[in-house]
């Protein structure tokens, strides 16, 4: 393990982290709503080209807001949907928008006020979160979507283009995340360190360098072991 004085850079996790969302669209009522416009597009058809999209198309693409990001899941299912059926639909969707967490402004702002490197770590389109982030916007260095990095977050390649635009190492770096996979088990295998967030209190996997139970805590814990191993 580094020793903590050795952390130059601190990476955020955006989903269930830095931000959250009230209420989800669940795909069944999307269907539902196309089914009921002479549209037969299926749940599981939708959010297969949700999935297609969100993963491969935006990476390559893009695309700057829900128009051209729900147009591209359409074309992907090969339906044109008329101009009114389609408002409707982003309309569904900008209804559940991102919101803050009201610790991860306070976090944020510790972290830069530290001097650590900071940025952001997502496949997220940043159209769907950016309005969430603009409290702390002026606080991150950089925000890695999956179009900046060119790939989902399950490829090592988006860690390893943010290390090299922040120039740290990957020991120099500490991830915060909420999912074991994606957050921890990827990063530590580059070297990076890694810390869950676990707002619930219920994981109780041994894989990780660290357990918080909000963004407070992450931001204590990363100075008070600043001459501590880990």
């Amino acid at each position: 393990m580094s020793y903590l004085t050795w952390i130059k850079a601190i990476l955020f996790d955006l989903h269930n982290t830095l931000v959250y969302k009230k209420d989800n669209v669940e795909f069944e009522e999307v269907s539902k709503y196309l089914f009921s416009k002479d549209y037969e597009i299926s749940s599981q058809q939708f959010e297969a080209a949700w999935s297609f999209v969100s993963f491969i198309d935006y990476p390559k693409y893009g695309y700057k807001d829900w128009r051209s990001y729900l147009s591209r899941i359409f074309w992907r299912l090969n339906v044109k949907v008329d101009d009114k059926t389609l408002d409707q639909v982003i309309e569904l969707f900008e209804s559940t928008p991102y919101r803050l967490y009201p610790d991860a402004a306070e976090a944020v702002v510790k972290a830069k006020k530290h001097r650590f490197k900071t940025a952001i770590v997502t496949t997220i389109a940043h159209f769907k979160f950016e309005k969430a982030i603009e409290p702390i916007r002026n606080y991150i260095d950089f925000v890695m979507t999956g179009y900046e990095a060119g790939v989902d977050k399950s490829n090592p390649k988006m860690y390893l283009k943010v290390l090299e635009i922040l120039n740290v190492e990957p020991c120099e770096a500490v991830m915060i995340g909420d999912e074991m996979l994606l957050d921890v088990l990827l990063p530590k295998r580059l070297g990076i360190n890694a810390i869950l967030l676990d707002r619930k209190g219920i994981n109780k996997a041994g894989a990780v360098d660290a357990f918080v139970y909000n963004l407070n805590a992450t931001m204590d814990f990363i100075l008070s072991h600043r001459r501590k191993r880990w």
